[in-house]
């Protein structure tokens, strides 16, 4: 993504190295919801809050709030949100600042037996 691009805000698929601008955020997506970001893996948003970031997500891929947040807006139980390497649930929630250059790792929980 150009460098414009990062510094107007806008959302973009994040470069090979994973640098996507000075104010920006790198989410990394899984396999199950990459049918919503076109097959990327990694995309880039403006830096903010958890909730800032996934309300990108939502503007540029339409449907992929709804698969994180429940209708309440509350984080989904079976999905996990980490900011560099901690789970958001033990941080501030969907409050918790995303500094630029930090990486968002969406990870569906896992279940079996």
């Amino acid at each position: 993504m150009p460098a414009d691009a990062a510094a107007a805000g806008e959302v973009g698929e994040a470069s090979e190295a994973g640098e996507v601008g000075d104010r920006s955020v790198t989410v990394r997506v899984p396999a199950q919801l990459r049918s919503l970001t076109a097959g990327n893996r990694e995309v880039a948003t403006p830096a903010g809050t958890v909730l800032s970031v996934i309300e990108a997500l939502e503007a540029a891929h339409p449907g992929i709030q709804e698969r994180l947040l429940d209708e309440a807006g509350t984080l989904r139980r079976f999905v996990n949100l980490f900011v560099a390497d901690e789970d958001v649930r033990f941080l501030d929630g969907l409050s918790t600042k995303v500094a630029p250059g930090q990486t968002v790792s969406i990870v569906p929980a896992v279940a079996g037996g």
